[in-house]
């Protein structure tokens, strides 16, 4: 009899056990592991946007997900940043986040992570579409370069149509310099393009003296635009920067060379960040184009839970199935505190 009870005791323990067990492993929350791999660490806005892509992950953890973040800087070398994927592959990485050194070469990192059915998400430099229509399992989350030029030209046609002395020569033309990111880099070209057709769109005949590339870095273009004073000294009346670091830049060279502030252009720049709002703060900087980091993080982290978890696909809005774009925004010192605060409203 004591022998049968023992018996029955120790299936009630086992049965107890499974059924813990089988609750226990029920908990177990999913896995995120998300590897991310940028272009260059030496640019301002990219590490400003990693640190906000870092902190919407880790937002998005709860007790029913897990998430670990790897981040890899490819120092500008394409070779880098495939071999970087590889290893975070290798590492357990369950989606990659991609910002691609050369946009127009994505294809090793594509069959890599297509070996393991790893989604990427490629973010700010956008590949060619037809790479990104390789595979069912890429998506690509940023902003419209184009929105970007054509804000900027409303900047400086907003400015130019207030403010007469802008045309210090009184020529009845505005005379530019551009600073342009990369040479051959779409969104720098089309920055570009849209910032002087939408100035000449309402009306302000403009008169281009120079464009320099200055590769998105503030002490290349602070060299760029010395070169361009020497030869132009006092006729330029605008600068039109692809990004805040290059208009940073420009502003720098003028400083070392002693020009007083009534004998300085005006500045635009791109991006909106930190450093770049100060600028406009201070006055050296009219105005820059906002580039939404955090709601970028927020999309990408949206989108990388949605393909792990499974739900939630529906809720992003999505433009041709595979892109998410986040619109920018102007600011100038009128509006300037939205944005430092972090408060301005998304349309």
């Amino acid at each position: 009899m004591k022998k049968r009870k023992t018996a029955g005791l120790g299936i009630l323990l086992g049965m107890t056990a499974l059924l813990f067990c089988g609750c226990k492993e029920k908990e177990i929350p999913e896995k995120l592991h998300v590897g991310i791999t940028y272009y260059d660490q030496s640019d301002t806005y990219m590490n400003e946007l990693i640190g906000s892509i870092k902190e919407s992950l880790k937002e998005t953890e709860n007790d029913k997900l897990e998430v670990t973040v790897t981040i890899r800087d490819a120092a500008g070398l394409q070779k880098n940043q495939n071999d970087q994927v590889e290893e975070l592959l290798d590492e357990g990485c369950n989606i990659l986040c991609v910002n691609l050194v050369d946009r127009a070469d994505p294809s090793e990192i594509i069959d890599f992570a297509r070996e393991r059915e790893v989604p990427i998400i490629f973010f700010n430099r956008e590949p060619v579409a037809e790479d990104l229509h390789q595979w069912d399992k890429l998506y690509y989350v940023g902003a419209d370069a184009k929105q970007s030029g054509k804000l900027q030209g409303e900047l400086a046609v907003d400015l130019i149509k207030e403010n007469s002395q802008i045309d210090k020569n009184k020529d009845g033309k505005i005379q530019y310099v551009v600073l342009e990111g990369e040479m051959g880099h779409q969104d720098a070209i089309i920055r570009t393009e849209n910032a002087v057709n939408t100035l000449k769109e309402n009306g302000i005949e403009v008169e281009k003296l120079s464009c320099k590339i200055a590769n998105w870095k503030r002490a290349q273009a602070q060299n760029r635009m010395e070169q361009i004073i020497g030869e132009y000294q006092n006729k330029i009346e605008l600068v039109l920067s692809n990004n805040d670091e290059m208009a940073l830049g420009a502003v720098d060279a003028y400083k070392k060379l002693n020009y007083t502030s009534a004998a300085l252009p005006v500045f635009l720049g791109i991006d909106g960040t930190e450093i770049g709002l100060q600028a406009v703060e201070d006055g050296e900087l009219w105005g820059t184009v906002y580039n939404d980091k955090k709601g970028q993080a927020d999309a990408i982290a949206k989108l990388a839970t949605a393909l792990i978890t499974g739900e939630g696909m529906e809720d992003i809005s999505f433009k041709n199935e595979r892109y998410v774009y986040l619109p920018y925004y102007k600011v100038t010192a009128e509006n300037l505190a939205e944005f430092r605060q972090g408060t301005f409203v998304t349309k």
